[in-house]
């Protein structure tokens, strides 16, 4: 009961200190609200644009695996990867029939078109060739229409599947479904709008930037069966299946492509969950070296804290001789300089804080993604108050330990 008394009259001995010293306690939460507002805002924008790339990449399943002539992310000498032979359609065939029962193969092939309706034109729109098993490979589905069915290979229809974006540039306001478009040079009736995705991010592909046509016509108007590199996905039936999985289409594509024991692999195994991690590696270290830098300017403020509560202690040394005198320990002392440091740090922190979320904003609507969340903010209050303590230890020290015969003495 003793301690809380000495505890609250510590508190209220420092709160009254802050407020006769209203000019000092603000100058000297300046360098406070700067570290805090640089510390927060790079945590927001790191923040940021994993949110991002993690929407950016939601429609892409997670139980997939992706064969393809290269990796994802080259970690090894890019010219080991160069001379590989493309992937061809008579492979990503003989594939699905060794896979049938075990997995959902679905190749695709890909490059860049205009598009055009009437005199309007939308330039490097990625073209997808692929099959009606598309629809299963992704959470994204038609918002209108429809997906492509197993007849639109069949009979190679001249039909197409568009994104948000071609819709809302080329048909502004009208409705596309069985209107035509010309890709390249060939003409494509709409049957079906994808539901909007999000746009690009750090120049990944744009989801909603893309035209879905069967791949038997891509093949047919666009070339593909000797020169186009065939993309292969498979999909496991399971998520705790993707590991045995990718045992077996390694094991299955070497047998396609008459590969013996001692030859390397001439092809890549790509799974989503490798590019995510690879993202996040580099976003940490990105976030580490703003936070090394950032810090720079909090510890610039911490120093003033700390200089000022020295000041403070002179400047109230014959205070704590009374203090003492009249039967406070050294550690009511020591807590009320503390507490005193902790409620600058603690008060530039919260407006810190709310100067970070007006910038936040002002970054993700014009320059970059950016994200504030609670678990931010609440580390940047505990930042603040470590500061605080970290900055008030020494000068608390110093006036705890004076001689109250001494400090009585002081002039």
């Amino acid at each position: 009961m003793r301690s809380l008394r000495m505890l609250a009259e510590s508190v209220r001995i420092a709160l009254r200190a802050l407020v006769a010293n209203k000019a000092r306690g603000a100058l000297t939460t300046l360098g406070i609200i700067i570290g805090i507002v640089a510390v927060v805002t790079t945590m927001t924008a790191v923040n940021g644009l994993q949110r991002k790339f993690r929407e950016s990449f939601s429609a892409v399943g997670s139980d997939v695996l992706y064969v393809s002539r290269m990796p994802w992310v080259v970690m090894d000498d890019f010219f080991l990867f160069r001379n590989r032979p493309r992937l061809e359609m008579r492979e990503a065939r003989a594939l699905e029939r060794r896979l049938r029962g075990k997995a959902l193969v679905n190749p695709s092939l890909d490059r860049n078109v205009d598009v055009k309706r009437g005199s309007e034109t939308l330039e490097g729109v990625a073209l997808i060739g692929t099959t009606e098993k598309q629809s299963q490979f992704s959470t994204a589905q038609p918002a209108s229409g429809r997906f492509l069915m197993p007849n639109d290979l069949t009979y190679k229809k001249s039909v197409c599947v568009i994104g948000s974006d071609v819709r809302e540039k080329l048909f502004k306001g009208v409705d596309p479904l069985h209107r035509t478009l010309k890709l390249g040079r060939h003409e494509y009736r709409v049957i079906g709008v994808m539901e909007k995705q999000g746009g690009s991010f750090l120049g990944g592909p744009n989801f909603d930037r893309q035209v879905y046509i069967p791949i038997t016509s891509f093949v047919r108007n666009y070339g593909g069966r000797r020169h186009a590199d065939v993309n292969i996905a498979v999909k496991a039936p399971s998520q705790e299946e993707m590991a045995d999985l990718e045992y077996v289409v390694i094991g299955e594509m070497r047998k396609v492509r008459g590969l013996r024991p001692v030859e390397s692999d001439n092809f890549s195994i790509n799974r989503l969950d490798t590019l995510v991690g690879t993202f996040n590696n580099v976003m940490g270290v990105v976030l580490l070296v703003g936070l090394l830098v950032t810090s720079l300017s909090l510890f610039v403020g911490a120093v003033g804290v700390m200089n000022i509560m020295l000041v403070s202690v002179t400047e109230r040394t014959r205070e704590i001789g009374i203090r003492k005198a009249i039967g406070a320990t050294r550690r009511s002392i020591l807590l009320q300089f503390l507490f005193e440091s902790s409620a600058i740090c603690l008060l530039g922190g919260t407006i810190g804080i709310l100067l970070a979320a007006g910038v936040t904003a002002l970054l993700n609507a014009t320059v970059m993604p950016a994200s504030l969340s609670l678990p931010i903010m609440g580390i940047a209050v505990l930042i603040s108050i470590l500061v605080g303590v970290a900055a008030g230890v020494a000068p608390a020290y110093r006036g705890a330990k004076l001689d109250p015969i001494e400090a009585l003495r002081y002039e």
